[in-house]
């Protein structure tokens, strides 16, 4: 049950210390919990204002049903929706996969999580990302993901040290680099996009085989830069645009 003891935990689960300390962290609401029921995340325990909507999804989960006082001390929401699922944290290990996405030091909740739902949306498995990268299971990227993280690889490198083992081509982008209009994508390879603010580190650009830019069309071609999270729609849409 929700005991005093209990919700200490879970309230401290929004910083990334305590989910490794107890190596758990949190979703929320029924409609992302429920794309739990076909991933690989294990869910410990779930706590409900609407039990009956999830009891036929998760019948070997332990379901309590809570009201919305004891639902706004354990969420992590503004406006907290229905439930919090207790999930067990686990490692992900990098695959071998055709095409991903790398991100070298991406810091704002909100661009992590529409990456990862970029990527789920063009079929791209897996987003690797330096050890600085936000992490995934920050409450605010699991949210901003929409369930997409369920579908998706997301596995923290030392990045340096991958990207010199890696033997396929490694995308950077910069505002001199070949025109993503002209460029053509190979069958495998790595895209690596850079920190909102500072962009790729110097050792990593080095390791690029390749570059490219998203062409500014405007007159006056005084917008400085796009958001990481615009720019990575962007070029995914370039690259599968002759898929259709």
């Amino acid at each position: 049950m929700l005991t005093s003891h209990k919700i200490k935990i879970i309230q401290s689960l929004d910083k990334k210390k305590f989910r490794q300390k107890y190596n758990l962290f949190l979703v929320e609401s029924n409609k992302i919990i429920k794309e739990l029921a076909n991933s690989n995340v294990k869910i410990l325990e779930i706590y409900s204002t609407k039990p009956e909507d999830l009891k036929s999804l998760f019948r070997n989960v332990d379901i309590f049903e809570i009201d919305e006082r004891e639902l706004r001390k354990i969420s992590f929401l503004q406006n907290p929706k229905d439930s919090v699922a207790v999930c067990s944290l686990e490692t992900a290990k990098v695959n071998d996969v055709n095409r991903q996405i790398i991100l070298d030091g991406i810091q704002d909740p909100g661009n992590l999580g529409t990456i990862i739902r970029l990527a789920d949306w063009f079929g791209i498995e897996q987003v690797i990302c330096s050890q600085d990268t936000v992490d995934l299971h920050n409450p605010k990227v699991l949210m901003s993901t929409m369930g997409s993280f369920t579908r998706v690889n997301v596995c923290y490198v030392e990045l340096e040290d991958y990207l010199k083992t890696y033997e396929h081509p490694i995308i950077g982008t910069d505002m001199e680099g070949e025109s993503i209009y002209k460029k053509e994508f190979p069958s495998k390879f790595s895209l690596v996009l850079g920190n909102e603010g500072n962009g790729m580190r110097p050792n990593v650009e080095e390791l690029l085989t390749e570059v490219v830019t998203i062409p500014r069309f405007g007159k006056q071609q005084s917008t400085e830069s796009l958001n990481v999270s615009m720019a990575t729609g962007i070029i995914l849409g370039q690259i599968f645009s002759d898929q259709n």
